[in-house]
């Protein structure tokens, strides 16, 4: 992807989200579980680092969770990633391993984006995380490569837009995906989002 000359001095953050996970491929909500990646998952996630090889990257940084890790290490980056725990999954906290129908079943319409898990991190606590992430990214010297989650990176996505952590509820994201966050001269933007790496 080409900058325009005057997007050359900010970096863009380009995000992966892991590989297939059991959990991930029944829609079972995977916070903090370390769940590992699946046959089609280790897959997945050699093709985003074909996608990736010729891109260089000022920093990496990882969900310490072994799905984002493996994900990173088998992309490519294994010598170079970093992790962070403000990439972790948000804590699901009881909601952890049922699936949205399952919840509904006790909480007739309940979204995650609305009403945040029951027992678990509230969405400004994840929205906090995103946030230093972001600094982090935006005082680097050049582009930055994140392997996370899928919610954590929808509420990052919404915080890089300036909007609030609940319009990650408008970013669907699928697993092994590529994702760029830009700019537009000085305003930041979605210049690609769940790019399936084949």
């Amino acid at each position: 992807m080409s900058k325009a000359p005057l997007d050359e001095a900010r970096p863009e953050v380009w995000l992966v989200r892991h590989g297939e996970t059991e959990w991930s491929r029944l829609g079972r909500h995977t916070g903090r579980t370390d769940v590992p990646l699946t046959d089609v998952g280790r897959t997945q996630a050699v093709a985003v680092g074909r996608r990736l090889a010729d891109h260089a990257f000022a920093l990496v940084l990882s969900s310490p969770l072994s799905r984002a890790l493996e994900t990173a290490r088998r992309a490519g980056f294994a010598e170079v990633v970093e992790t962070t725990d403000d990439l972790l999954e948000w804590d699901y906290g009881a909601d952890e391993g049922r699936t949205t129908p399952d919840i509904r079943r006790d909480r007739p319409d309940w979204t995650i984006w609305r009403d945040g898990p029951k027992d678990g991190e509230r969405a400004d606590d994840v929205a906090a995380r995103t946030d230093r992430v972001i600094a982090r990214a935006r005082a680097a010297t050049g582009d930055v490569l994140l392997f996370a989650h899928g919610h954590v990176l929808r509420v990052l996505a919404a915080r890089w837009l300036g909007q609030p952590p609940s319009a990650g509820g408008l970013y669907a994201l699928s697993t092994a995906t590529l994702s760029v966050l830009g700019w537009e001269r000085e305003t930041a933007v979605l210049e690609r989002w769940n790019d399936v790496a084949g």
